[in-house]
Formats: structure tokens, sequence, C-alpha cells
């Protein structure tokens, strides 16, 4: 071979060795990313894997202005004492109901702003204010609220079944974090040593409290496993899924999961009761896993004609109020920047 032509033979083999690197660490950067993007997008989607866990690398941390976790704890029993003082007695002549609504997960905002509409949506709209009683794991809130502990939990249904006349009066117990295959509801406020609920732990509080009316709402994945040790004669349970499916909506993305925004958000704005605001949650969670071409959660409700009669009787002395708009200012700033960092690493070359 001649002189010019082994010239032209290492310079083509240069050329193509050239490409063939570039398309590799192309190929690798796409794989990266792909690979990003749906680990991302399963951190914003249903609990899939069954351990109702958020991933600790993401959870935030203790802030650094809190009290220690030894200070935390020492303070509990002041704190839920505290929030019961500010309990107003019940009205007299009629039909009272009382909410205790707990977080469980401290590693993800989503709880924290469920809980914390739930409440607000409640006491505007259906006249809760002053008998509302808020148990949250946030890193923000450890000197603002109890945090959402079993052992808080029982005391505060139990402060107010002594407040409440048990026989007449309506509970309203509202919980939201991630669920367990084994129907076990995530109690985390990392590093403190808290108890998971699992279904025995939730029915035995409720029936040590010997309030007989109740409404029972449940925001996780496969919480339907609750409903058959908590239903009865004049209990309402509703759930975010049945006992052997996923919901969805929770994540460090999200601002609410999506059975908070169709149950309280569009529900409970648009019906003035539980079962219709049910309806809609339903329906809508159903148009929207259709179109995301999700596994269906089917949400549930068990409900009684007792308990339908006195939540009748509970409507009847109220004047419901104005729709509440959800917002979550800081979520969505943080949301929309991560998005805005995660296109723009996507579009990198």
């Amino acid at each position: 071979m001649n002189a010019p032509r082994l010239l032209f033979a290492f310079a083509l083999a240069f050329v193509l060795g050239a490409i063939g690197i570039i398309g590799v660490q192309y190929q690798r950067h796409a794989t990266t990313s792909a690979t990003q993007a749906a680990n991302a997008e399963q951190t914003d989607r249903a609990d899939t894997d069954g351990d109702g866990r958020a991933d600790q690398d993401d959870a935030p941390a203790w802030p650094d202005n809190a009290p220690t976790p030894e200070q935390v704890l020492y303070a509990q029993p002041q704190m839920l004492q505290d929030a019961i003082a500010k309990l107003l007695p019940r009205a007299v002549d009629k039909v009272n109901a009382y909410l205790v609504a707990f977080a469980g997960d401290g590693s993800e905002e989503v709880f924290r702003n469920e809980a914390e509409y739930a409440d607000k949506v409640l006491a505007q709209r259906f006249g809760l204010a002053g008998h509302d009683l808020l148990l949250i794991n946030n890193p923000a809130t450890l000197t603002q609220y109890p945090v959402a502990s079993l052992s808080n939990l029982e005391a505060a249904i139990k402060a107010v079944a002594e407040r409440m006349n048990r026989d007449e009066d309506v509970l309203l117990l509202f919980l939201t974090s991630h669920g367990s295959r084994d129907h076990e509801l995530y109690v985390n406020m990392d590093p403190l040593p808290l108890d998971q609920i699992g279904v025995d732990d939730l029915a035995g509080v409720l029936s040590k409290s010997d309030i007989r009316h109740k409404v029972i709402v449940i925001s996780a994945c496969y919480s339907g496993g609750f409903i058959d040790a908590l239903k009865d004669d004049t209990t309402m349970v509703i759930t975010a899924a049945r006992s052997d499916r996923a919901s969805f909506g929770c994540g460090s993305q999200s601002e609410i999961t999506d059975f908070g925004r169709a149950f309280f958000v569009e529900g409970l704005n648009h019906n003035d009761s539980f079962a219709g605001a049910f309806a809609e949650a339903k329906r809508l969670i159903d148009e929207w896993e259709t179109r995301d071409n999700e596994e269906h959660s089917f949400p549930q409700l068990v409900t009684t004609p007792q308990i339908e009669t006195k939540l009748k009787a509970w409507r009847s002395g109220l004047s419901i109020g104005a729709p509440v708009p959800f917002t979550s200012p800081i979520k969505a700033i943080r949301s929309d920047s991560l998005i805005a960092l995660r296109y723009a690493v996507s579009e990198m070359p």
C-alpha cells in the first residue's frame, strides 16, 4: 500500500473511532438521563414496593434551629396538652363534630400539606374551627404541632372523647402517609423512635375511646386493608385505595396526593356531604388514572344508615361556608425550580 493510501486509512480509522466514542458517550448520557428521569418519576408515583418508606437520601435533615430530638420527645406531653386546651366547648342542643388529623411521614411535604388543608377546609367550610387537633411529622413544625405518633394519636382521641358527647357527636379522623401491602401506616420523624400503625393498633385506639359515631378517612396505599377492622353500624370508612392497590400522588415533588386533591380540594368544595365528596373524588381519580395509564387504585367507601342519619343531623346545624382554595406557595416554588432544573439537565448536550 502506498503512503497516501496508508495515511488516508489511518485518518479514516481515527475519524470512525472518534465517531464511535462520541456515539457511546451520547448513548451513555441518554441512558443515564432516561434512568434519572424514570427514577425521579417513580419517586413521585405511588409506593409500589410495599415498604411505605421514602428514600432517606431525599429526606429533609433535622433543622438547625429546632430543639434536639430528645427535647422534642420530652416536650410532647405539654405540647399536646396545650393543643387540647385550645379546643372550644361543644355547642349545646346540636350535633357537634371534632377533627383529629394525622400526617405520618415527616420526610415528604405532601403529608403535612394534606393534613393542614383538610383541617382548613373542614374548619372554614364545615364549621370545625376550635374543634380540631393536628398531629404532624415535619421538620418545619416541630415546635408548632405535636408529632404524629401512635401515643399522641391515642391521647388526642381520648381528649376529644372526654369533651364531646360520645353517643351524639361525630369524630372525624383523617390519616395520611405511606401505606404498605401489609396494611401498616408509615410513621416517621427521623431520628425519633416512632412506632408504625397497624390495623389492630388503630382499631384498638378507637375501641378504647367509646366514641360511637365516626368518619375515618385514610389516604395511603393499600389503605382498604383497614376497612374490616374499623367498620361498624355507626362508622363511615373512606380509603384512598383498595386493600391490594396503591394510590398515587405522594413523593418529594407533590403538593398533595391525588386522593387528597380529589376528595378534599374538589369533592368537599363542591359537595356538602362526605358521600357526595367521595363520589366526585372516585370519578376524578378514575379519570386521572385512565389518562395516565395507571393501575386503578379503586378508592373505597363503606357507610351505614345510622352514620348517614347522624351526619345529616350535623349538617342541618351548619351554615356551609364558601369553597376554600388549596395553596402551597413554598412547595409550588420548590417544585417549579426542580422541574426547571430537571428539564435543563435533560437538554444538556
